[in-house]
């Protein structure tokens, strides 16, 4: 198993059974819908034949604040020509951004592949003029850089979606161009009842400029740099992925790196050397997540670019360290993270299983990109879904919670399932004589044969005991 995780959007490529039992077998970890396609009704296909393939997390998009066009047809656009944009015309806009720009604003689409400027503004009718050719399509993506939009946050049809990923208990909601905390709560507050996690993605000028505040507010962070290398400059992208991956490592929250990673595989077997560079790079800066958009999504090569995306992981892992700062005491749950790397630096340690209801502890470990692999027992399926996306976690479904002796039965419990051996020296962290949240207290480290034998000498004699009684 990879240590780095991998989420695959789903899409026309990737609707068959076969094929995502595939790319589930090639490593894919995670599943993610993104809503600017499709119906309700084909989420719910997706989602339902997701979760018969494989118990993985699943992230629905809700496109928040984003702008995307609207068009009846796909058509080529040549430089030069003129675009009426409109309520009423054939192209339209999702929202409404009529009072927001101005004559001189560019407009970019489809990731700036379609360069265009508003010449003209009149009566709720913007023209744009064409400053390079490109092809417009129903759904594609609008950027106007430098511009704060007064865009709703959520639409009706992202209320619905909230609806849906409650109906269907999906792990995680993902929101679109998240600008600032108020993004977050107003998500929140909509998706009340909602009991997964929330990742807010990062992707414009004002989300990298209020980045310390959506962190506090957000569960999750995705870089998606193709809108963000769109919104602000390019060559500025790259220092920002490695700041915002730094500070949710930092705080032990999951961050994905998303958008064009092996985007020539849309449309080849193989990536470009280029792409492979990319991905390691994000790797090694400490991302949690990668992730494939329109690879898996549309493309012809869905379950070689999860293999590729994979091989790059496993590759790259070998060489990856932790770059947490010790900023003090901050709970329980932190500084008992802190002592596991320090204890599998001075004693030869086989793995670390970590006893958690939340995840918070398996995440706040995983930060440290320990050597050995991290296996998170938690009471709670979702919990267990979530932790799929955590650097070097193997999460497993156990409920310890009526257990007298929760170390013991963990540890009997995975040697039966063969996650453990007789040989392995374990370090086990739980939370003991608490029920506070972040309140892991305990660590004890453990060869396995010892304990189990010690296990049954301890029941023989007990059973003697009361046979002597009786």
């Amino acid at each position: 198993m990879n240590k780095t995780k991998i989420i695959c959007t789903i899409g026309p490529a990737s609707l068959s059974r076969n094929t995502l039992e595939k790319m589930y077998r090639a490593g894919m970890n995670g599943a993610r819908i993104n809503t600017a396609y499709g119906t309700l009704d084909q989420y719910k296909v997706i989602i339902s034949s997701l979760r018969e393939v494989a118990d993985i997390p699943i992230i629905i998009d809700v496109k928040g604040p984003e702008i995307r066009l609207k068009t009846k047809g796909r058509r080529t656009v040549n430089k030069g020509d003129v675009l009426e944009v409109g309520k009423d015309e054939k192209i339209s806009f999702n929202n409404n951004i009529y009072d927001d720009v101005d004559v001189g604003d560019n407009v970019l689409i489809d990731n700036g592949r379609l360069r265009t400027q508003i010449v003209e503004k009149q009566k709720g009718l913007l023209k744009l003029l064409a400053t390079t050719s490109g092809i417009i399509d129903d759904g594609k993506g609008v950027n106007i850089p430098n511009k704060k939009l007064a865009a709703l946050t959520l639409s009706s049809k992202d209320l619905e979606i909230v609806d849906l990923a409650k109906e269907c208990d999906a792990e995680f909601i993902a929101l679109s161009f998240t600008r600032n905390a108020q993004d977050v709560n107003n998500l929140k507050k909509e998706a009340n009842g909602f009991k997964g996690a929330i990742i807010a993605k990062i992707e414009n000028s004002e989300g990298v400029d209020k980045f310390n505040e959506i962190l506090d507010a957000a569960d999750g962070i995705m870089v998606a740099r193709g809108d963000l290398g769109v919104e602000i400059e390019p060559e500025k992208v790259p220092l920002v992925q490695k700041s915002i991956i730094r500070k949710c490592n930092q705080r032990g929250k999951t961050v994905v790196t998303a958008t064009e990673m092996l985007e020539s595989m849309t449309y080849q077997p193989i990536p470009t050397r280029a792409e492979v560079s990319d991905v390691a790079n994000a790797i090694l800066d400490g991302t949690e997540v990668t992730m494939l958009s329109g690879e898996t999504a549309v493309g012809r090569y869905p379950v070689e670019s999860v293999l590729i995306m994979s091989k790059i992981a496993n590759e790259t892992e070998k060489a990856v360290e932790s770059h947490i700062e010790d900023e003090g005491f901050i709970n329980i749950s932190d500084t008992i993270s802190k002592a596991v790397p320090r204890i599998c630096q001075e004693m030869p340690v086989d793995k670390v299983v970590t006893l958690t209801r939340s995840g918070y502890t398996a995440r706040m470990i995983s930060r440290f990109k320990i050597l050995q692999p991290i296996i998170a027992v938690t009471p709670n399926k979702r919990v267990k879904r979530q932790l799929e996306l955590s650097f070097g976690v193997y999460p497993v479904y156990i409920d310890y919670l009526k257990e007298d002796d929760r170390i013991l039965a963990t540890a009997n419990k995975l040697h039966s399932m063969g996650l453990i051996d007789d040989q392995d020296t374990i370090i086990f962290t739980a939370a003991f004589r608490t029920s506070k949240p972040h309140s892991s207290n305990l660590i004890e480290v453990h060869n396995i044969k010892e304990l189990i034998e010690l296990t049954e000498i301890q029941h023989t004699s007990s059973h003697h005991n009361k046979f002597t009684a009786h």
